[in-house]
């Protein structure tokens, strides 16, 4: 069960990303929606859901009317090398591997954990671990706000469970 359910006001937060950029969910808020998509480079699940993240902001994220960005509990080190070996393009931020101000506002109990906020910064969807049908929400609501045709995500012939606890 996702620590923040759908319908509550997103916490904001403020973390430095790994090109050293500051980013706000405030502001980036006013772009259209938010996908904070937390995780530790070191948990299998996240290993498993981030290369499907990675479909979506290819799928997607060229039309620029939603923010998609990973939330890493790691270093900037542990985290380069992680988005290089799951092809990881998509924005990553940094939640302070001491305090995890972030992972702490969002009452984070397992990773990945996922949340898809409105512009308005309202919690509209959020997941926990790996989810095939939550992924594939994530999509169909992506390629409507992005107003592409959408694109199949997890296709039902790859071999991944339906749900696997992170």
């Amino acid at each position: 069960m996702p620590a923040l359910e759908a319908g509550i006001i997103a916490p904001q937060i403020r973390l430095k990303a790994l090109d050293g950029q500051e980013f706000s969910l405030d502001e980036a808020g006013k772009k259209g929606p938010v996908v904070l998509a937390f995780f530790k480079v070191s948990c299998p699940v996240c290993q498993l859901a981030f290369p499907f993240l990675e479909r979506i902001y290819k799928a997607y994220g060229a039309s620029g009317k939603f923010t998609l960005v990973g939330v890493s509990q790691d270093n900037s080190k542990d985290t380069q090398a992680f988005n290089r070996q799951f092809g990881v393009s998509f924005p990553v931020l940094l939640d302070d591997p001491g305090k995890f101000p972030a992972s702490n506002a969002y009452r984070l109990t397992n990773v990945p954990s996922m949340f898809l906020i409105s512009s308005a910064g309202e919690v509209e969807l959020s997941s926990v671990g790996w989810s095939k049908p939550d992924m594939n929400e994530l999509g169909r609501r992506l390629a409507a706000v992005s107003g592409m045709a959408e694109v199949q995500i997890v296709a039902p012939s790859e071999r991944v469970p339906e749900f696997k606890p992170g």
